[in-house]
């Protein structure tokens, strides 16, 4: 067969941040399902997680337009996981989560009037810590309290002005975890050396969900018919607290580390250090003074049954299984 000819029999997506931890798994998932996949990315961008694989990569960015119009224009999906979490102004942020959206958003709406889904991956940090000590859902007040959430509220609320315009859905995850990940790695990191932080000597609450589930959640979202125009946590189904972490990954290093608990006026201190020398360098801190707020909340749990509801979605990683999975990639790799 003509390869033209095979190529449009083919379910065209578009993804963003296909060079990422996400991105990447994202694009496992749609070569899976049979899609050709286009993948924009920087020059500067990573090829590591998308090497030997049967997609096409567009060195364009986000920003330019002519670019972007003749690759978007014969999309059936597009999947919009690139954004900016670590910057050194909010100028950075919303340049890189909010401007960059409208950028995709006004193209998309101009050149592809058959568009069957534009996908945004938001954050749950858009929304905020567990409110009143209840799980976020999506009706929700939002409050974010960083720079970052901030910027991911904007992006959401921009999504939702045009969806008078296109087929969109929002996806808010929790933390996410699973094999190609750097920040979560860390901890299994410090635990493999010996020691296992907890913040404050409260036992907080979070969800996380393994990398798997969540671009499973992604996929199952964009296809169905019941979520154009809705936001949706994608999110374990479980609640854990830090000690049941530190358990799991004990049990997967099989080994026990120290747990040492930091009070919160150290962790701020610490962060306003690492703050302060970061003025001097042209990277963005790692950790800062809104990294310690997000820290010392006493919960950052959601509810996923409207996802459950909508389009099926199940918890099917557990947290003991993903992080075994995780760790063992992590062996294999030579980075623990």
């Amino acid at each position: 067969m003509d390869e033209k000819l095979l190529m449009s029999s083919k379910i065209i997506s578009v993804v963003t941040g296909a060079s990422g931890f996400v991105g990447s798994h994202l694009v496992d998932k749609l070569l899976a399902e049979g899609h050709h996949v286009k993948c924009i990315l920087r020059s500067s961008s990573s090829r590591k997680w998308l090497e030997g694989k049967p997609v096409e990569i567009v060195n364009c960015g986000l920003f330019d337009k002519t670019a972007l119009k003749e690759v978007l224009k014969g999309a059936d999906y597009i999947y919009h996981v690139a954004g900016v979490v670590k910057a050194k102004t909010e100028e950075e942020y919303f340049k890189g989560n909010v401007e960059s959206t409208k950028t995709l958003l006004d193209v998309a709406a101009e050149v592809n009037p058959n568009l069957k889904r534009f996908v945004v991956v938001s954050s749950q940090t858009a929304c905020g810590p567990s409110f009143n000590g209840k799980p976020c859902s999506e009706e929700t007040q939002e409050h974010p309290i960083t720079t970052y959430g901030r910027s991911k509220f904007a992006q959401e609320a921009l999504a939702k002005s045009y969806f008078d315009k296109l087929p969109i859905t929002i996806v808010r995850p929790p933390a996410v975890f699973g094999e190609r990940d750097t920040e979560v790695y860390l901890i299994f990191k410090t635990y493999k050396a010996g020691l296992m932080t907890l913040i404050g000597f409260d036992d907080k609450k979070l969800n996380l969900i393994h990398v798997a589930d969540l671009v499973r959640g992604i996929y199952d979202a964009s296809i169905s018919p019941n979520t154009i125009g809705q936001k949706y946590f994608v999110a374990s189904e479980e609640l854990y607290t830090w000690p049941q972490v530190g358990d799991a990954i004990a049990k997967a290093l099989g080994k026990r580390a120290l747990t040492l608990r930091l009070p919160h006026s150290l962790v701020y201190s610490v962060a306003a250090i690492a703050q302060f020398f970061a003025m001097f360098s042209s990277k963005a801190a790692t950790f800062n003074l809104e990294k310690a707020r997000d820290f010392v909340q006493p919960g950052w749990t959601c509810d996923v049954s409207k996802a459950k509801k909508d389009f099926g979605f199940t918890q099917k990683v557990s947290l003991e299984e993903g992080i075994k999975r995780s760790i063992d990639w992590y062996k294999e790799m030579k980075w623990l």
